[in-house]
């Protein structure tokens, strides 16, 4: 090869054309769509979440056992809103009092799926609509544990009564706002991994 076909290139060379080899640019291109970022995962956030309605829940209850049972309810917004402390054995809202161990079930199957889907998990408004979820049953499921009349048959503390409507407490405020996260997150296609799809 002389001096000016090794600085020209010949056609069949890589250099004279400027191109790199057909087989390393389909290796590059499906190693870019096979290793797609994901992002962080959102556990940190789900169990943070999940803390914090717990807690507010648990220390609601015991407030509310030692200054309001057995006492007169108190006005918050006159009639239409009172704080009144009730031990309620059925589920959220008082409703199925007579399933009160299957409801224990229940709860505690929700927060073993809830985990189980952490694992998988990179959107953060999943995971606080996950957090409250877990944060709320745990909370009911403390009561049902702990409190009478006995393991798993335990009546849950309830003392938000709006006028018209079943008394409840932050657990159930926690379990209701995450169901209704994750309906507008799956009617806007957002999938607990990140993904968005669109039917």
């Amino acid at each position: 090869m002389t001096e000016a076909e090794r600085i020209i290139g010949t056609p069949d060379s890589p250099e004279g054309t400027g191109a790199e080899p057909e087989q390393s640019s389909r290796t590059d291109g499906q190693e870019s769509a096979g290793a797609r970022p994901r992002g962080k995962r959102r556990i940190a956030v789900l169990f943070g979440v999940a803390a914090f309605a717990y807690a507010l829940d648990l220390i609601s209850k015991m407030i509310v056992v030692a200054k309001l049972e057995h006492h007169e309810p108190i006005e918050i917004i006159g009639d239409w809103l009172k704080f009144e402390a009730i031990r309620n054995a059925g589920a959220a809202f008082g409703f199925g009092e007579a399933f009160t161990v299957i409801f224990t079930v229940i709860a505690a199957a929700v927060i073993v799926v809830i985990a189980r889907l952490a694992r998988k998990l990179y959107s953060l408004p999943w995971a606080i609509a996950l957090g409250l979820l877990l944060g709320g049953a745990l909370g009911n499921l403390t009561d049902r544990i702990f409190r009478s009349p006995g393991v798993f048959e335990g009546a849950v503390v309830d003392f938000i009564a709006p006028k018209h409507f079943a008394v409840f407490n932050l657990a159930d405020s926690a379990i209701v706002c995450g169901g209704i996260l994750i309906v507008l997150l799956s009617f806007k296609g957002l999938d607990p991994d990140g993904t968005v799809h669109k039917d």
